[in-house]
């Protein structure tokens, strides 16, 4: 398929869409593209996986970040969580123009360890707070603090919380706004996360948490996340929806890498389904970049990792000639947007990018109105 391909196939309009989520549940989570009051980050903290207080590692993990917050306060309002320890390096590092404020933190992926913002019936705004146990309760991490962080950002916003017995996570889903969810039989069904829990018991919880309809399962992640410091297949690295209905898929070229031969079962799943009005996804493929490689082996650098604010996408970039070729793609597929490039190199090698450090507030749906 040639992934310059503009999607021509006609979509449910965004209002009938949300109208019928909102009609499923009484709640709806908002498409990422629809309009932000702000975005959440958090400031990295000293810990295994940043390094020390004072070390490069740290440093280095600290001016990715700020250079993502910085970027994205250009076109909408951004609070940055700090532990308090880190509160005045924070704010000299972020400026003026940026919130600041303190929370314990023990890691900084706030789309993980942060609530799903979601409208109400009235069209107010309400934080789902997911359980969060380090990512199935993995060996490395610590989610003492961090388990706590869901219900400080609804705090902070002045939302109400809405509590969720499903251990989950926001890279682990992705939603197009009009019903339909896609998840990862890896993350949802993984038994460090919900022990005994099936396919239907995670769609109930996600459909009346989202007020979504229809889940699109894939079966597995990118290769690296499935490593020791991996998620275990987060579905934000690999596909995203589009305004159009199109879905965005990672593409690995390179045949010696294995994610040549994941990304192809990938895209025969999504080949497959439907959304949940039944018509078929369309599929605009997003090659990754030319480097295969890192000092710790295969990587999972992807332009999927991107994050939609208020007249911006903020993509990954990695000094990479597939960087331009992406920012094309990213551009028609948000023709209204500007697309920024930011350096994510440190982010990726911290286990993560842009997206998986970001979490969007949105703004309150008028009552009776568009959104």
């Amino acid at each position: 398929m040639n992934h310059r391909h503009r999607d021509s196939t006609s979509t449910l309009p965004a209002e009938a869409g949300r109208d019928r989520a909102m009609a499923a549940g009484g709640r709806r989570m908002p498409a990422e593209w629809e309009a932000h009051d702000r975005t959440w980050m958090a400031f990295p903290p000293a810990n295994d996986t940043f390094g020390p207080a004072g070390s490069d590692t740290l440093a280095r993990a600290r001016r990715a970040w700020v250079q993502v917050a910085r970027t994205i306060r250009r076109y909408e309002p951004v609070t940055v969580l700090a532990d308090p320890a880190d509160s005045a390096m924070a704010h000299g590092m972020l400026g003026s123009g940026i919130t600041v404020s303190e929370v314990l933190l023990d890691d900084a992926w706030l789309r993980d360890s942060g609530p799903t913002f979601v409208h109400g019936p009235d069209g107010a705004i309400a934080a789902v707070d997911w359980v969060f146990n380090g990512w199935g309760a993995q060996h490395w991490a610590d989610w003492s603090r961090d388990r706590h962080v869901g219900r400080a950002v609804a705090g902070l916003a002045g939302t109400p919380i809405l509590r969720s017995g499903l251990v989950n996570e926001g890279g682990g889903f992705h939603v197009d706004g009009r019903g339909t969810v896609l998840l990862t039989e890896t993350v949802q069904l993984d038994p460090g996360r919900n022990p005994g829990a099936t396919k239907e018991s995670v769609e109930a919880e996600i459909h009346a948490r989202l007020g979504t309809r229809h889940a699109v399962w894939l079966p597995r992640g990118l290769t690296r996340d499935y490593g020791e410091f991996g998620t275990r297949g987060h579905v934000d690295i690999v596909a995203a929806f589009t305004p159009s209905g199109s879905v965005l898929l990672h593409r690995q070229d390179d045949p010696g890498h294995p994610d040549h031969e994941v990304t192809r079962e990938i895209r025969a799943v999504l080949g497959s389904a439907t959304d949940a009005d039944c018509r078929p996804l369309p599929i605009i493929e997003v090659p990754a970049p030319t480097v295969t490689h890192d000092d710790d082996g295969i990587v999972d650098w992807s332009y999927i990792n991107h994050y939609v604010a208020d007249d911006v996408v903020v993509l990954c970039a990695f000094d990479d000639p597939n960087d331009a070729v992406a920012a094309e793609i990213l551009q028609e597929a948000y023709p209204d947007r500007t697309v920024e490039l930011v350096d994510a190199r440190d982010i990726f090698a911290f286990g993560g990018g842009i997206h998986c450090i970001t979490q969007q507030q949105p703004a309150p749906r008028r009552t009776g109105g568009a959104v």
